[in-house]
């Protein structure tokens, strides 16, 4: 007997094919949805409006408001009646919606609340309180059509008043975003209460839900304990798995693929839990988001990616599959249709009083109130999941539906335009402004942001300089992490025992991580590629004669993938030079001591080399931000390479580049509020005039700035820094920054890669 071979067949009951017309139709309906969506979102984003509402219209263009109307034929085949077709739609709206959430949840940030202050409590609270309270009780007048039938009305009424009392945190942060007014303190206080919007609007949809299935209170009490469970566990377990699995991605290197990957499945574990307890699965998904936001371990890359792929597909999808189901046709007697006017106008005056009250309360000006009030009323994707949950659980009509979205989109549409007549060229307050230029400062520097500060340190002088320079230098709000290798002596690569390390750092939020290993260089290097924004190590004082700084420091600095700090101590106390240097440290008898924590500063005369490069801008940007908390006094030296005795007016024209270069240092160094010393020489011998240099002005401590290469496996600076950190008798700190972000001068064939290129070099 011939058998057949094959696999064997597979039940009926697994994954059964769809039928070839409804995959046709799917296609179909994806394309379609996705096309004009995204045309009527590039509209909306030219009048300057959130793209939302123009993909909300796409759904409406297509779904029975219009397409139903012209052509039904057309609308009856795209969009066939029965669970098959719709349920395939659905899923992929559903499963859009969850990734929408947890991009919008890593965005958010929920100690905002908190750092804003009293301020942010008042306005969140009272622009929440009074338009809930204003919506519940319009809830309770408006015409039956809006509700399936009156069985359901505490939770018709608890829907409606979220519908119409909470902002919609995606759509205020796209519009102030749109607007670049995402860091004005009005700004920052609307995301505040945005994020307080969005967590009682889903809280409000997990009450209605459990409301809606039983009308017990029973029901409820298991939705908000499933609510408080998820959330509990999201921010315990739930964020440690998420450290540690985004930490493993990324222990070789960069891996956004990793870290996508990570966040899906922690968004869908979390929507299949919240599903459990009868919520809405997407609340999963926020709070997924707002853990993978909170990890440190999180690649920028890959959240990025995540967020362009939702922006350019999944959102439109799921704003247009909601639009889809808007039917202005049931609106279809005057009671609707002035209710639903009724319930817009009242919607958006309400919300901008009560926020308005509410920046009064917190002693905002009017002009903040009104700025508060206006954008405030940004509405869309929680109308739009508060619509959909009730739609789904037979407590909203499809005249109820439409209500609520006709409010998202005409509440929507009005942000932009009043809000640029509420602002217009108002640049807010002086402090304001300092806190927008020091961003803005921060935003553009090459070295010193904002990011996480590595420091390896076991406690050796030259790593506790090097502390005290970050320190000084980098924003306080910028986190540290202090690494100790222990080799089994208690001792990493700068040697010595850290026993604390908050003394070094002041007022600053600092971990501590001590990891036995004996394999020094691979610790730090893997945990460099872990988020940080730059590394500081000090160097030994006992280097080798086949080593620049020492064995650890320099096999780091060929491999280490961010900018670096490296600082080398001053000479032995009686060198001249070295008595004012951050010696202090490292006392006679050895005893550790804050020289930050108030008394005289560390650094009295920092001596800058600038010559207009990348290298040397990061350079100057530790020496400044140093300098503006140690209230040093920075000199600037510029040195020109080629001699000359001419006093022809083409010789004199050659200074100019050189004026420019100084010129632009102290620019920059007035950006910090300082007044620098500057000064251009000439000298064939960059080198041996910088040390001159120093000695000449007792500086403290000299910053040079560097990009590494490797050499026959060794790492080297440029002549030029080398030379200063073997004869200088001051301190000495080098900003080193990766290949990776000098490529381009090393291809323009830069000999040094340092600070002190020709002045024929320099445009």
């Amino acid at each position: 007997m011939i058998r057949a071979v094959g696999p064997p067949p597979v039940p009926a009951t697994i994954l059964p094919a769809l039928p070839d017309h409804a995959l046709l139709v799917l296609w179909t309906e994806l394309a379609a949805l996705l096309l004009l969506a995204r045309l009527l979102g590039s509209l909306a984003r030219r009048f300057h409006q959130p793209p939302v509402l123009g993909e909300l219209v796409a759904g409406l263009l297509l779904g029975p408001s219009v397409l139903g109307e012209l052509a039904p034929a057309v609308e009856h085949w795209f969009l066939p009646a029965g669970h098959t077709q719709g349920d395939l739609l659905q899923t992929v709206s559903e499963f859009s919606l969850l990734v929408l959430l947890v991009v919008v949840g890593a965005e958010t940030d929920l100690p905002l609340i908190r750092r804003l202050g009293p301020a942010a409590a008042s306005v969140s609270g009272v622009s929440l309180v009074l338009p809930l309270a204003a919506g519940a009780a319009a809830a309770l007048v408006l015409p039956s059509g809006f509700q399936v039938d009156g069985s359901r009305q505490v939770a018709f009424v608890v829907l409606m008043a979220g519908a119409m009392g909470v902002s919609s945190l995606p759509v205020v942060a796209k519009i102030i975003g749109d607007m670049g007014l995402m860091r004005r303190s009005f700004a920052q206080m609307a995301l505040a209460a945005g994020t307080a919007n969005d967590v009682t609007g889903f809280v409000i949809a997990a009450v209605a839900t459990g409301l809606a299935r039983s009308g017990s209170s029973d029901t409820v009490a298991i939705a908000l304990g499933g609510l408080a469970a998820v959330t509990v566990v999201t921010f315990s377990a739930g964020q440690w798995s998420i450290d540690a699995a985004l930490r493993q991605v990324r222990r070789h290197g960069p891996n956004p693929a990793g870290s996508i990957t990570v966040a899906l499945v922690a968004a869908l574990v979390a929507a299949a839990a919240a599903q459990a307890f009868g919520i809405e699965g997407a609340l999963g998904g926020f709070l997924a988001g707002i853990a993978l936001g909170r990890s440190r371990f999180q690649q920028g890359a890959a959240m990025d990616e995540l967020t362009r792929f939702t922006n350019a597909v999944l959102a439109p999808l799921f704003f247009a599959t909601a639009g889809l189901r808007v039917d202005l046709a049931t609106l279809d007697t005057t009671a609707l249709l002035v209710a639903t006017g009724a319930v817009v106008v009242g919607s958006i005056v309400v919300k901008f009083l009560a926020a308005l009250a509410g920046a009064r309360l917190a002693r905002l000006s009017g002009r903040e109130g009104s700025a508060l009030g206006v954008v405030l009323n940004g509405r869309g994707t929680l109308q739009i999941i508060i619509a959909g949950v009730g739609l789904s659980t037979g407590v909203f009509t499809a005249a109820g539906y439409t209500a609520v979205i006709v409010l998202a989109l005409v509440s929507s549409i009005s942000v932009a335009p009043l809000l640029s007549a509420v602002v217009g060229n108002w640049r807010g307050s002086a402090e304001e402004q300092a806190r927008l230029d020091e961003e803005e400062r921060l935003e553009a520097n090459l070295v010193v942001r904002g990011g996480r500060i590595l420091l390896a340190s076991g406690g050796r002088p030259s790593a506790l300089l090097a502390a005290a320079v970050v320190h000084r230098a980098w924003p306080q709000s910028a986190p540290v992490t202090v690494l100790t290798v222990d080799r089994g002596d208690h001792t990493d690569a700068a040697g010595g025992d850290v026993r604390g390390a908050g003394w070094m750092f002041p007022g600053r939020a600092i971990e501590r991580r001590r990891v036995a290993s004996d394999d020094v260089l691979q610790t730090i290097v893997a945990e460099t590629q872990l988020g940080y924004g730059v590394l500081a190590l000090g160097a030994s004082e006992t280097a080798g004669p086949d080593r620049l700084l020492s064995a650890v420091v320099d096999d780091v600095m060929v491999r280490c993938p961010i900018p670096m700090v490296v600082a080398r101590r001053a000479a032995t106390p009686g060198v001249p030079g070295a008595r004012r240097s951050w010696a202090v440290t490292g006392n006679a008898d050895g005893a550790r001591k804050s020289t930050f924590a108030g008394g005289e500063p560390a650094f009295r005369r920092v001596l800058v080399p600038v010559a207009g490069s990348s290298v040397s801008s990061g350079a100057q940007e530790v020496a400044y931000g140093l300098a503006r908390t140690s209230r040093a006094q920075v000199s600037l030296v510029h040195i020109v390479t080629r001699p000359t005795t001419s006093r022809a007016p083409w010789a004199r024209s050659a200074e100019r580049p050189a004026q420019d270069v100084v010129r632009r240092a102290a620019r920059e160094a007035a950006r910090y509020g300082l007044r620098v010393r500057t000064r251009i020489r000439r000298s064939p011998a960059v080198a041996e005039d910088i040390v001159r240099q120093a000695s000449e002005i007792d500086a403290d401590l000299v910053v040079l700035g560097a990009s590494v290469r490797s050499l026959d496996g060794h790492p080297f600076l440029g002549h030029t820094v080398e030379h200063v950190l073997s004869k200088a008798s001051c301190a000495v700190v080098v900003v080193v920054l990766p290949m990776s972000q000098t490529s381009s001068r090393a291809a323009a064939g830069d000999p040094d890669n340092d600070a002190e290129p020709d002045i024929r070099a320099e445009p």
